[in-house]
């Protein structure tokens, strides 16, 4: 097969035979890009609350600055699409990470000088690097085959695991390294998340050859290469006209509201119950595992037993998850159960939403449907992290979990709702396949 005539400027013709490897190949490089990216977001995640009230002076203010990171990934959610449509997966990602790195830069110098608002500007550009990291999920489902489309998004997500889990408990270290500087120890790990982000992007703009999105265009069928089609509006009209598609993107953004609103506000929580640094680094260690580690099983049960299935575990486990949590007060076991089935069923929403998402909308408008889907998810996700902390300061952590778990109904409604009005035809609802 070869690629069409407009295809061809930006994509080689490809052979089918040569495709099982350019996916292997594709899989290492997106796999070494997320354990080194996802060790640069978490290494500062512990601290930045307390970074927030420390150059604030007001704990009312500590949740903005993780919020500001979330609205900074959704900032750069549709520009990142649209170059990502435009040019392909690398150029993309390769900017996502030289944005994080200037935004650490920015946090850095503003915990120097005590200014909030630099502060702010500083997390927003920061947060495109998680910008990169999800969108990266997406790259890794451009050549998959469609029976095995989630557990490719799910080993991409799994990749993380390992920065993930190191990453805040290297928060202490690398914030000790900078004691008797300049730098307040707080900035310490935004230092170490610059110089990873920098790391990250050489590497994808090196080894990220033959582009996947370019490819798995290169590959599609000819009627299906149009400009139009690539198109934002088109990319709207796609959602509009798939219900299930419209389920993808309230799941992926109801999981990742609930999962950032109250992971935010527990080292605070934790805090006010005792807990040391280390105790919360290992907390949040917990509820990042539940995020990444076991992804692979949730994405093998997502292309088995299907999306909804999946959508539908999602939504149980996050309503345990918010039950503990809320009910811990200072029985600090508790609540790292609660955050680590916190992680869990955002793993299996995020998978399944994802996948879901991919498989609703023709191959020529994914990365607009994409870009929009991420867009949404962490607007949605920012509006509840800002609202967080205003939460914990008036009512507390407990009732933060319970509007979390509020959250989820109209998730679980909406997929019961798509299963019943629009069911898959039975090869297709094997394994998870099709589904529009």
């Amino acid at each position: 097969m070869t690629a069409s005539p407009e295809t061809s400027r930006t994509a080689p013709p490809i052979d089918l035979a040569e495709l099982p490897r350019l996916r292997r190949r594709t899989s290492t490089v997106l796999i070494t890009s997320q354990i080194l990216g996802s060790l640069g977001v978490p290494i500062s995640i512990t601290l930045t609350p307390a970074l927030a009230t420390e150059v604030s002076g007001s704990e009312a203010l500590s949740g903005l600055a993780s919020t500001a990171s979330v609205i900074g990934a959704a900032l750069v959610s549709l520009p990142l699409a649209a170059l990502m449509t435009a040019r392909g997966r690398r150029p993309g990602l390769v900017l996502a990470y030289a944005i994080g790195a200037a935004g650490a830069g920015l946090v850095v110098l503003a915990a120097a000088i005590k200014n909030f608002p630099l502060l702010m500007v500083g997390m927003a550009a920061f947060g495109a690097a998680s910008a990169g990291g999800l969108q990266s999920r997406f790259a890794a489902a451009d050549l998959a085959a469609p029976d095995h489309r989630a557990r490719s998004i799910a080993l991409v997500v799994w990749a993380a695991t390992i920065g993930a889990v190191l990453g805040p408990n290297l928060s202490a270290p690398a914030s000790h390294g900078f004691a008797g500087t300049s730098i307040p120890e707080t900035a310490g790990p935004f230092v170490w998340a610059g110089a990873v982000f920098l790391l990250t992007g050489a590497l994808l703009a090196v080894f990220l050859r033959p582009d996947p999105l370019l490819t798995a265009r290169a590959l599609s069928a000819p009627g299906e290469q149009t400009r139009e089609g690539r198109s934002l509006r088109a990319g709207l009209a796609a959602v509009k006209a798939s219900p299930r598609a419209r389920l993808a993107l309230v799941t992926v953004a109801v999981c990742h509201t609930t999962m950032v609103s109250i992971m935010v506000m527990t080292p605070v929580d934790l805090g006010h119950h005792g807990a040391g640094l280390e105790l919360i680094g290992l907390v949040i260690s917990g509820h990042i595992a539940g995020m990444y580690a076991f992804s692979p099983v949730m994405g093998w049960l997502a292309d088995r037993l299907g999306r909804l299935s999946g959508i539908g575990l999602a939504a149980g486990l996050l309503s345990v998850s918010t039950l503990l949590a809320g009910t811990a007060g200072g029985d600090h076991g508790r609540s790292a159960l609660g955050l680590f089935l916190l992680g869990l069923g955002w793993s299996v929403g995020m998978v399944s939403g994802s996948a879901l998402l991919t498989d609703s909308v023709p191959q020529q408008a994914r990365a607009a449907v994409q870009g929009l889907s991420d867009l949404t998810m962490n607007t949605a996700a920012g509006l509840g992290g800002a609202a967080a902390g205003l939460v914990m300061a008036q009512a507390g952590y407990g009732w933060l979990n319970a509007i979390g778990a509020a959250l989820l109904l109209p998730m679980a409604a909406l997929a019961l709702l798509t299963a019943r009005r629009h069911p898959l035809p039975g090869a297709a609802r094997k394994g998870g396949r099709g589904g529009r």
